[in-house]
Formats: structure tokens, C-alpha cells, sequence
């Protein structure tokens, strides 16, 4: 699940144009969490999710969609 939310926040934050830099002010966590997050270190709450979320004008059941696979 953590990689499911990490690859799915970069994916809607890189559409959106938006830096980790941005992200890590618009969500209130450190650009380092964001990397991390990203490459599916961070396994979010919650209330992180939310906050995800927001930071890149998505819902917070955006992060949890499957990720498809080009098998």
C-alpha cells in the first residue's frame, strides 16, 4: 500500500506541476517525508493521507487507486 500512495502522489503532483518543495509547504511535512513518501518509505496515516491530498487538490481516496499494470 505504501508504494499504491507514494507512486500516486507523485503522479498527481507531478501533473499538477507542483515541486516536492511546494508540496512539503502546502502539506505541512518536511520535502524530506516527501521523498520518502514517494519512493515508499513512509507508510501515511490517515490525517496524512488528508493532507496529502490536499496539497495536490486531490481526494484522499486518489492515493489508495490501484495502480495499473503494463504486464
Amino acid at each position: 500500500m505504501r508504494k499504491v500512495v507514494g507512486a500516486n502522489f507523485a503522479r498527481l503532483r507531478k501533473a499538477k506541476g507542483i515541486t516536492q518543495e511546494v508540496a512539503a509547504e502546502r502539506s505541512g511535512f518536511a520535502q524530506g517525508y516527501i521523498g520518502w513518501l514517494e519512493r515508499g518509505r513512509r507508510n501515511p496515516t490517515a490525517i496524512s493521507l488528508y493532507l496529502l491530498a490536499q496539497a495536490v487538490d486531490a481526494m484522499p481516496a486518489d492515493l489508495l487507486q490501484p495502480i495499473e499494470s503494463n504486464d
